[in-house]
Parts: C-alpha cells; structure tokens; sequence
C-alpha cells in the first residue's frame, strides 16, 4: 500500500539518499566523547580486556536501543515529541523530556567547541606555553569559585558567540541544504585528519608504550561489575541514543530506507572512530611519558577536557611539527563537536516547529537564539568551566539514563508498541530484528541502565562532586534535571499549535501485527 499523504500537507523533507543519512547520524554519534573519554574509560577497565565488555554493551544494548530510536522516528515521522505523540498520546511528554534535554546539553556543549576552536588557534604559536594547566584554568577560562558569576571573558565568549553564529546558519538552511552538506564535508575531513594524527602519533618514540598500556589486557578486571557497566555507559553514551536525536534523525529518512542496514553502519563506524581515537591518544601518552621519564600510570589528565586542553598540548610543545600536529587535532575536535551540536539542535529546532506550526527557518532562529544567550551567559564566564562540569554530569549520569529507561519500559510494557515497531523494521530492511530484540530493550538495557543510575544517584548524594559546595551542586545539578522535568510538563500541556494530524496514518500499516 502507498503512503498516505494529506494532500494539503507540504512534503516533509528528506535526506537526498541513505549515505546522507548514514554520514549524518555517524556525525552525531562522533563527538568529544570518542576522543577523550573512551581511551581513559578502556585504560582503566582492563585494557584490552576492556573490549570484550564493551563489544558485549554494543550488540546487547546500544544497537537495540539506536534501532528503537530508528523504528520510533521513522514510522512516526515527527521530531520526538511528535513521534511518541503519534504512537501514543501521554508519550509526548517523554518527547519533550529528550528534547528540552538536548537543548541543556546543546548550551553547553558549544562551550567545548568554543574552548577547541580557541585552542586551534593557539596551536600555531604553542601560546599555551610550558604550564599548560594554568594557562588553561587560569590564563584561559579564568576560573573563580563556584558561583553565579556574570564575569564574561572575552577569549571564551568570541569564539563562542562565532560556534552559535554558524550553527544557527546551517541549521536554519535545513536538512539538506544544511545539515546534510555540512556532514558530508566535515565526516570525511574528520577521518582523514585523525587518521593522519594517529599516524604521525604512531612515529613517536613511546608510542609503543602508550599502545602496551592501553591493549594489555587484564583478564580479572572482567570479574568486576563495575568493569562492565563502564563498557555499557560509554557504548549508550557514545551513540547519540536515547534523548531524541536519532528519532528526529530518522524521521528524515524516506519511507523505503533500509533502516537496521544503516544503523549497524553507523554503530561498528562510531565504535571503530572510538578505537581509532584511543590508539592515536595512547600513542601520545606514550611519547609524553617517555619525555618526562614516567610511566603511563604515572600521567595526569588521561580522559575528560583536562587531556585535550592540558595533556595534549604539553605533548604537543615538546614534539617536532607540534604546531601542525596540534592545528589538526583541535580541528579534529571542532570538526566532532560541530557535527554532534548541529544534531542535537535540529531535533529542538524540529519539535518547536512541529508544536507551534512555525516555519523551519523561524524555529531555527529561535531556538538558537535563546539557547546562545543561555550559552554565553552562562559558560563564558569565569565560573564557566564549573558550571559545565555540573551540568554536564547531571545532564549525562542522570537525565539521559532516566530518558533511556523510561522510554523501554512505556515502548514495550506500558503502549505495548515493540511488536509493531519489529514489524516495521523487518518490512523496511534487509537485516530482520528478531524476538531476542523484545528481551534486549524491555528486560535487559532497563536493568542495566537502572543499575547505573542507582549507583550514581547514591555516588552524587552522599559524596557530592568533585568537592563543590552542596547549594551548587543543588542549583547546577539536581536542578538541571527538575527543568528538564518541568520544561517537559509545560511543553506537553500547551495546546498543539502546529499539525495535529489526527488523520496521520503510519505506513506500512501493519494491523495484523498489531494484534
């Protein structure tokens, strides 16, 4: 049966082809995230031991889920809120808890971008200097205390100010015209940079070492559970799952997209960039540890910011060329950054267009108006870097965990739609999702993602963070999620401006297995 269109409706826009698609979501899912926090997370988790775990998260929990993302957008054909609204009307509000999330970790994260663009302009003078740590707490972001400070610094806020002004073009130019040119452009460009970066990495005396550190495996760390829920944590954060990306992503896809094909492309090239990443980072631990006489062990700063705007430029000073090997992999970061912002704003962008029946160009504008005025209000000042670290820790560890689990259980437990949504994956794609699919989203990744919030919850509260004081911690964190919470509640209650399509038919239909 054909697809039922309104015939008053404008045409939805789609991505021009699957590689589009393909190379799109791969943008979104490489970010920061590949170069700075899975070499640390597999160094510590028991080295190459660590892959078996992680290889294990991947095909139990972080396909399933990114296929669940997939099947929910691409039936629904709607941003998130508007999907889950169409599978089930209370669904909305579960929509607008992943998007207005996405719009906390937008604001942020453009902040990162900022730093890295700065530092890519730093990198061709090594103005970072010897001390690279004060240079880039003290001199930089000019951190204070833990505060509301409305202190700007100007070396963040102008290059902040230009991340937004570029995000805001590409995303008001749409989905081809913008998004999809642009992750063309900057996928292969970013390839082809840390490919070179690992190379040169590769030539470095110590690299070796740097390689035996990260690859030897220690067989007993598999024993502990803690081991693999790290391996679970970073396959579901590295993927781009669970806070409404990739079901706005989808929902671009044309109706005969051979959906399952293309996510298992996007999830093995997410987790080979992630393998990539660590084997350059390592080997240039390696060539640090051995200029300075120590051991890998020995080094600070192995994972976070604190390696790509401290660690890394003090290797990049002491190495030959570092000026073009340090321009090229902040550019690196500019590049994985942009592409997994300009993603998770188009998902804003397209649920206020789709609830307030604003034309692209209008919610474009709007939302990245509001959330650049949050943005350098907030993280270009000199308790910037504080204020991220806390958000950031909520908005990941706690808000995208809770979306994933409440998400599989109404999915499968509560709306009982998983069997159509199997359906409409094997009717679309050559690779058939089988019944295991049921017990990897709705038993499996609830218990697992569960179990990591509950041992964060319990870390956060009794422990607090990093030492910051209890009311920031209660303002900045806990009350990150209380508005995503409420911004999802308020959302949800006003009136449905845009395209209700009360008459919105899901194609393929698929009455018999519904029943």
């Amino acid at each position: 049966m054909a697809p039922h269109h309104d015939a008053a409706a404008p045409q939805r826009e789609t991505w021009t082809s699957s590689t589009g698609f393909i190379l799109a979501a791969v943008g979104s899912a490489v970010g920061l995230g590949n170069i700075w926090r899975f070499p640390g997370v597999a160094y510590e988790s028991g080295g190459g031991a660590f892959l078996i775990p992680y290889l294990v998260a991947l095909l139990t929990a972080g396909i399933p889920i990114l296929f669940l993302d997939y099947a929910v957008g691409h039936r629904y054909r709607g941003a998130a809120p508007l999907s889950y609204r169409r599978m089930a009307r209370p669904a909305e509000a579960l929509g607008w808890f992943q998007i207005v999330l996405s719009f906390v970790i937008a604001v942020y994260y453009a902040a990162v971008i900022a730093w890295s663009l700065s530092y890519f302009v730093f990198a061709f003078d090594l103005r970072w200097g010897e001390d690279t740590a004060a240079f880039f707490v003290d001199e930089y972001l000019q951190v204070g205390d833990p505060e509301i400070s409305t202190t700007l610094v100007s070396g963040v806020a102008v290059p902040l100010v230009l991340v937004w002004a570029a995000v805001l073009v590409i995303i008001a130019l749409g989905v081809t015209k913008g998004v999809q040119r642009v992750n063309i452009i900057f996928i292969p460009l970013l390839v082809l940079a840390f490919v070179g970066l690992v190379v040169r990495a590769l030539t470095l005396p110590g690299a070796t070492d740097g390689l035996n550190a990260l690859f030897t495996p220690d067989w007993a760390a598999l024993a502990d559970p803690g081991v693999w829920i790290a391996a679970y944590s970073q396959i579901f954060f590295s993927l781009s799952i669970a806070f409404g990306i990739m079901v706005t992503y989808a929902s671009y896809q044309r109706r005969r997209a051979n959906m399952t094909s293309s996510g298992l492309v996007v999830a093995f090239a997410n987790s080979s960039f992630e393998i990539l990443a660590g084997i350059g980072v390592f080997a240039t631990l390696g060539f640090l540890a051995r200029q300075q006489a120590t051991t890998i062990d020995q080094l600070e700063g192995l994972s976070g910011p604190i390696l790509s705007f401290v660690t890394f430029p003090a290797v990049i000073s002491e190495m030959p060329g570092g000026n073009l090997f340090g321009a090229v992999f902040f550019g690196a970061l500019v590049l994985a950054g942009f592409t997994s912002i300009i993603s998770i704003l188009l998902g804003v962008a397209a649920s206020v267009q789709e609830k307030f029946g604003l034309t692209h160009r209008t919610a474009a504008v709007a939302v990245c108006v509001v959330c650049s005025i949050i943005s350098i209000g907030l993280f270009s000042t000199t308790s910037g870097l504080i204020a991220l670290d806390t958000v950031d820790q909520w908005a990941n560890n706690i808000g995208i965990v809770v979306s994933a689990i409440v998400m599989t259980v109404l999915i499968v437990w509560v709306f009982r739609t998983a069997p159509v949504l199997r359906a409409h994956l094997n009717r679309v794609s050559t690779f058939r999702v089988g019944r295991v699919w049921f017990v990897l989203i709705g038993g499996l990744a609830p218990v697992v993602l569960t179990t990591m919030l509950v041992q964060r919850v319990r870390t956060l509260a009794t422990e607090g963070y990093e030492g910051y004081p209890g009311w920031y911690l209660l303002v900045f964190g806990w009350g990150t999620i209380a508005v995503v919470a409420v911004g999802a509640l308020v959302l949800t209650l006003i009136p449905w401006r845009g395209r209700d399509d009360a008459d919105f038919r899901a194609w393929p239909e698929l009455e018999e297995e519904q029943r």
